[in-house]
């Protein structure tokens, strides 16, 4: 499978992702976002949310009002509708203060014609940026393989 089909509804409505300062995770957010075509759509509190029509991705304080603590192995994946947005959040990602965990780059290992990049934001959560290319597209953005960090 290249692409998957463009008529299915998104499976997950909406995630969130624990944070220890909701300013700094704002001016973060806010970047990456932006470069996917996202915007700020709701805030309060106790967290913001991003999205293109509603809220669908949330940097929260945590519930209990304990420390955040990334999720081992747990990352939120953006769709992108270009390689160069997948390239800007990466971009916007490394400027708002996040830290590189994957340069932007086709990763056949996942599936043909799969093209992200991956960060860490201010806190430690993974998140990724992905669109889909043509297998055989002329874009050539390294790495081709498995991303750099874990």
């Amino acid at each position: 499978m290249t692409q998957p089909p463009d008529t299915r509804q998104a499976l997950v409505s909406h995630v969130s992702v624990g944070v220890a300062d909701l300013t700094r995770a704002g001016v973060f957010y806010d970047a990456v976002m932006t470069a996917l075509g996202a915007r700020r759509v709701m805030e309060h509190r106790a967290g913001i949310a991003w999205g293109r029509d509603f809220p669908e991705f949330w940097a929260t304080l945590p519930h209990d009002m304990r420390d955040p603590r990334p999720g081992n192995g747990a990352h939120v994946c953006f769709r992108a509708n270009s390689p160069e947005r997948v390239a800007a959040f990466h971009a916007a990602g490394l400027a708002g203060g996040g830290m590189d965990d994957g340069a932007p780059g086709r990763r056949p290992q996942y599936a043909p014609g799969y093209y992200a990049a991956f960060l860490r934001d201010p806190d430690g959560n993974k998140i990724e940026a992905m669109c889909w290319i043509e297998a055989d597209s002329a874009v050539t953005s390294a790495p081709t393989g498995p991303r750099t960090g874990s």
